[in-house]
């Protein structure tokens, strides 16, 4: 099994890729007119476009979870971005969408020049390990694993998507060929909870190219997170473990090939951690 680290980056998660390429191609488009952004986020994106934003000068508010984590909260707060607090991820987004004035939209997964930023995760997987049998992503609102699909399609790798029991919106869609509302639970994999925008072209995408969708319980997330740090001396959330957790619980068939799970993010409180741990 190799793991790709996206826990090293700037702001502990993959979400700095697609946010730094929303940034970047709205700072091309706008010229000195820079837009003011608006996005809801589970933690990670909202920190991500926070940095991203601050470094091209364009104001910022996030609509976030207020049970977030105190870490991805604290790090939107301290990039400068007006953070206001929501009782779930479907109000942050909701409200976000339904912001007004004239900020932009930004949305943590069904922005197309944040599934492309995501999808670098996938040509820099295939560039360096053509070997690759199979790549396994976490699943939440499916950015990730369709910038990661359009890019292993080319070259007939399989990609698999890991959610998880407590929230498994793509599992229940896909059953019943278009998105559904499910209820969501708490899970230590809160960077994945919440339901699917009923626009986003990430479901399509997803059903066209992801060779297989598996879940996760709680238990194996714990015992993936414990494992990550006590064999390989890194860091992962709840989320970021996601694809490790499948592999613990033989939900990913062997392949000719390595497998490829990408650790996503993380941006963990210590407290959990420790207590995990």
């Amino acid at each position: 099994m190799l793991l790709k680290l996206e826990t090293l980056q700037p702001t502990f998660s993959y979400k700095v890729r697609g946010a730094l390429n929303a940034v970047l191609r709205l700072a091309e488009s706008s010229g000195q007119n820079r837009p003011s952004l608006v996005t809801a986020s589970a933690g990670n994106h909202g920190r991500a476009l926070a940095h991203a934003a601050r470094a091209a000068g364009m104001p910022l508010t996030v609509y976030a979870p207020e049970h977030a984590p105190r870490t991805k909260l604290n790090a939107i707060a301290a990039c400068g971005a007006d953070l206001r607090l929501c009782a779930d991820y479907d109000e942050a987004e909701r409200r976000a969408k339904h912001h007004g004035g004239s900020a932009l939209y930004v949305s943590p997964y069904a922005h197309p020049d944040v599934i492309a930023g995501a999808g670098t995760v996938g040509l820099e997987i295939l560039e360096e390990r053509q070997d690759v049998g199979r790549i396994v992503v976490p699943i939440g609102g499916g950015g990730l694993i369709s910038g990661v699909a359009v890019a292993a399609h080319e070259a007939g790798v399989p990609v698999t998507g890991v959610e998880v029991e407590a929230s498994c919106p793509f599992t229940r869609s896909l059953e019943a060929g278009r998105i559904v509302e499910i209820e969501v639970k708490p899970t230590l994999a809160d960077g994945l909870a919440g339901n699917l925008d009923p626009d986003t072209p990430t479901f399509s995408i997803v059903q066209r190219l992801v060779d297989r969708v598996v879940l996760v319980g709680e238990q194996h997330l714990r015992l993936a997170m414990a494992g990550i740090v006590t064999e390989e001396h890194l860091i992962a959330e709840g989320a970021g473990a996601a694809g490790v957790a499948a592999v613990l619980a033989g939900k990913i068939a062997p392949t000719p090939g390595p497998i490829a799970v990408v650790l996503s993010g993380a941006n963990v409180d210590l407290g959990v951690l420790k207590e995990i741990v």
